[in-house]
């Protein structure tokens, strides 16, 4: 008989979202961390009422596609240009100072006589390992935080993203050169060049398809809806090619696709239309799936020490690494801390890239208790600390007001 308890995980994790959400709202928190924490109470972890199950997979996949779809949208194209090398220059601070953190402070734990490790990689490429995992950004979280608290196109949240995007393909590099140590079926060469294949394939499709849709949807009047759903497909399809094809994650060419739409006649109405999907159903699913992941093994005095040196080194190595890189680029310091909090969050991808090292045998069962409390730490502490520092800063009030401003007009202009 065909089981329907995924209706039933549905329904729990919609309503544990939102409630939980709206507690931590209570607190002056952004409702994403009660979104977090559902998935954390619920799942493995505490409760372990709700399990992971492909279809909360699917659909979180889905829903962090249409995340970054609509960062996407919603994101200043002029801005980001201008912050183009500021980003380069960011994100390779950024990765470099978490990769010397984590090789370190794991060297200094990752001996025999403290931890017995049954990983079989070589010491040095465990311990690089794990710097490599501090080095991946979930932007997701900082996205929807950016969103909730209107500030996803100043400067900073613009040079958060292009530093996140570069980031992400900065970490692909470093976890293959890695990977390719203890594995020689993989070649560095390959994957560097489908990484600027990738890049090209999707310059050139990207000045077709916009050349296209903006002719369409300005040709002639034609029911809404039609451009929502050829968007859609759009996001999908750069999804799918960038992730099956080139080996760089789908949410790179979900936000690709967003980029390119942004600037049409359409864009606004294709993203208002993307947030009530994404509020709705996508997003409590993501996030939820996010706390499901985790799933903690016993640890005692010394691995739980390592722990939390780990999480301490990851938060301070993302802030003061991408912090450094903005004060070179001439961003002033409230700036340069808001892009550095920004860059924290580890989420779902540092548990990807774990699991990949461990199937590698690069990341010990001792070390996998630590990197799981470092992204949970990392994961729920971001969207805290960034609505705390986007209060500091010149424009911060008249920031507020002016969001408060739009979101009135636009709701007078729905109800015409």
């Amino acid at each position: 008989m065909e089981s329907y308890n995924f209706i039933l995980d549905l329904a729990i994790i919609l309503l544990t979202t939102k409630v939980l959400g709206l507690v931590t709202k209570k607190f002056k928190m952004p409702q994403v961390v009660g979104a977090l924490l559902a998935g954390l109470l619920f799942g493995p972890a505490c409760l372990n009422i709700i399990q992971e199950t492909s279809f909360i997979q699917s659909g979180a996949e889905i829903g962090v596609i249409v995340l970054m779809f609509c960062a996407g949208l919603e994101t200043d194209v002029t801005e980001l240009k201008k912050s183009g090398k500021a980003s380069l220059v960011i994100a390779i601070i950024g990765v470099v100072v978490p990769l010397a953190g984590g090789y370190l402070i794991t060297k200094l734990f990752n001996d025999p006589t403290k931890m017995a490790s049954d990983a079989t990689g070589s010491i040095f490429l465990q311990n690089m390992f794990v710097g490599v995992i501090l080095t991946a950004t979930s932007v997701s979280i900082t996205v929807e935080t950016l969103k909730e608290l209107g500030k996803l196109k100043t400067r900073s949240g613009n040079a958060i993203l292009g530093a996140a995007i570069i980031d992400d393909i900065i970490g692909i590099i470093a976890l293959t050169v890695i990977t390719s140590m203890a594995d020689t079926s993989v070649n560095v060469a390959v994957v560097l060049f489908k990484i600027v294949l990738f890049f090209v394939f999707a310059l050139v499709i990207g000045i077709l398809f916009f050349k296209f849709y903006k002719m369409w949807s300005e040709s002639t009047e034609r029911p809404l809806h039609r451009y929502t759903i050829v968007a859609f497909v759009f996001c999908l399809f750069m999804s799918y090619v960038a992730e099956h094809f080139f080996g760089v994650a789908d949410i790179t060419g979900a936000f690709i696709a967003g980029l390119i739409i942004s600037s049409t006649q359409k864009s606004q109405y294709v993203a208002s239309k993307f947030d009530v999907l994404s509020y709705l159903y996508l997003s409590p699913l993501f996030f939820a799936s996010v706390g499901l992941k985790v799933v903690l093994p016993k640890m005692n005095g010394t691995i739980v020490l390592y722990a939390v040196l780990l999480a301490v080194i990851a938060i301070l190595t993302k802030v003061i690494g991408c912090g450094l890189g903005a004060k070179f680029c001439h961003y002033k310091n409230y700036q340069a801390i808001r892009i550095g909090i920004g860059m924290v969050s580890r989420g779902e991808v540092a548990l990807i890239v774990a699991s990949k090292g461990a199937a590698l045998g690069l990341l010990g069962s001792v070390f996998l208790g630590p990197v799981i409390i470092v992204v949970v730490v990392t994961t729920i502490i971001t969207p805290i600390l960034l609505k705390f520092v986007f209060r500091f800063g010149p424009n911060a009030v008249m920031a507020e007001t002016e969001t408060a401003f739009s979101k009135n007009y636009e709701e007078m202009d729905r109800l015409r």
